[in-house]
Order: C-alpha cells, then structure tokens, then sequence
C-alpha cells in the first residue's frame, strides 16, 4: 500500500504542477479577452485569432484543470447528503463514483479524441474564420484534460481505498492531501 501512496503522491504532484501553471492561463485569458474587447470598442479592430485564442485558453483552463480540482475535492459534491453521512460511507460512495463513471468516462473521451486530434494535426486544419487559428492545439486539450483527470481519479481511488482498509486518515477530511511522513504505515 505504501508504493501505491507514493504512486498516488506523484500523480498529485502531477496535477499540482499543472494546476499552478493553469492559473497564469487564467490571467492570459483575461489579458486577452479585455484587450479584445478595448480594441473593439475603442478602435473598431477585431481579430478572429485573438477571439479564437481567447476561447482555446479558456478551453485549457476548463480541460486541463479538471484533474486539479479533484485532486482539491473541489469538485461538485450534493453536500447536503454529503455532510449526513460517515467518512466511511462517503468514501464509499467516491470508489464507486470514481471506478464506475469518472475513470471509464474520462478514458473513453480521452482515447476516443486522440484520432480526431491527430487527423487535425496531420491536415493541418485551420478554423474557418479569416485569420483563424490552427485547431490541433486546442483538441489536444480534450485528451490532456481527461488523461489528467483519469489518473488523478485513480490517484483518488487510492487513497480512498487506503482509507477504507485503515492505512490512512480520510483523504476527505484534508482536502484530498495525504502526507506521506504523517501516516503510520504497516503495508
């Protein structure tokens, strides 16, 4: 169980890193989305490839963040019922949600966009709009996202199952975190 918690610790480290890297994306897409809108309205220039930048970063902050915001536990809960019942049921409830529709969703869209990402890279598709922007990098978020989100719920299901076997404390109750040095070992 140890070397699956190291595991685990590596992939949210993983998403950690790229979480942090998303949030300078988040102040790009602002940048760009106010510059398009003053040279818009104060000087009458539009660029379709700054509109389309404008929505291929803020489509990389929504993909590529995902696995970051469940590595948090941030992600939408029905709290009510989530507040009503033990650590142990809501665990529970986290391994079935994750073994039965994160992890097969997110890998199912993430191996089923690669073909069409690599069609778009080997055709060098462009948008339609004048000016537009290569649509490749933006696809290639759709795979990188949910591969990112598929490991980091795999990363969850350990530590859940960890919890649930008594390695460790509830991952929920520390947002999703599990110090390696505060946890007693005996696998």
């Amino acid at each position: 169980m140890k070397a699956l918690l190291k595991f685990s610790a590596g992939i949210d480290a993983i998403n950690g890193w790229v979480g942090n890297y998303i949030k300078w994306l988040i102040l790009a897409a602002v940048l760009v989305s106010a510059g398009n809108a003053t040279t818009r309205y104060l000087f009458s220039i539009a660029s379709n490839a700054m509109l389309e930048l404008q929505w291929y970063l803020y489509a990389a902050v929504f993909t590529a963040a995902a696995g970051y915001v469940l590595k948090l536990n941030e992600h939408v809960r029905i709290d009510v019922v989530s507040q009503r019942i033990s650590p142990r049921a809501r665990n529970w409830i986290d391994v079935i949600g994750l073994l039965f529709c994160v992890m097969p969703v997110s890998l199912y869209i993430c191996l089923q966009s690669i073909p069409n990402l690599l069609e778009t890279y080997a055709n060098q598709e462009v948008s339609q709009n004048a000016g537009g922007l290569l649509r490749w990098p933006v696809r290639a978020m759709i795979p990188l996202g949910f591969g990112l989100l598929f490991i980091q719920a795999f990363s969850e299901l350990i530590k859940r199952w960890a919890f649930l076997k008594g390695y460790i404390e509830d991952p929920l109750s520390k947002g999703g975190h599990v110090n390696m040095d505060d946890e007693q070992e005996t696998a």
